[in-house]
């Protein structure tokens, strides 16, 4: 089962697609845009060609588990997104993600200036390999 994972931002939306088996996350990629409707567009069109099962989305929520407006436009993106696709949404909680992943890109040696095109894919695989280790534990 091909599963997606989405770390939502307004002006890029990483993207990571496991393998087939639903073990590992892979494929990160971004997707530049601040319109909602071309970004909708291509998600869909991303499930489709990838045959998804299945969509992850990060669900921002402050450190002490409240939600506020991000977490709100996330929500919406999602119900959308479903709609479009047929494919279910499930919201993950993703604190930490983006800090998580410009640690892993600094350890590789990357520019803080280059952090910015990479961190969202980065952290769409964190959000997903997160999801997928839980499937994994819950048997």
């Amino acid at each position: 089962m091909k599963i997606m994972g989405i770390d939502y931002g307004d002006a890029r939306t990483g993207v990571s697609i496991s393998d087939p088996t639903g073990f590992l996350a892979g494929s990160p990629q971004v997707i530049a845009t601040w319109n909602t409707d071309e970004l909708l567009e291509k998600l869909t069109a991303l499930a489709k060609r990838e045959k998804i099962e299945e969509i992850v989305m990060g669900l921002p929520k402050n450190m002490n588990a409240t939600q506020g407006e991000r977490a709100e436009k996330c929500r919406t993106l999602g119900a959308e997104l479903e709609k479009r696709t047929g494919i279910p949404v499930i919201f993950w909680d993703e604190r930490r993600t983006t800090i998580e992943a410009h640690a892993i890109l600094h350890a590789t040696g990357k520019k803080q200036k280059k952090h910015k095109k990479n961190v969202d894919a980065v952290a769409a695989s964190l959000i997903l390999q997160g999801y997928l280790d839980f499937k994994r534990m819950q048997g």
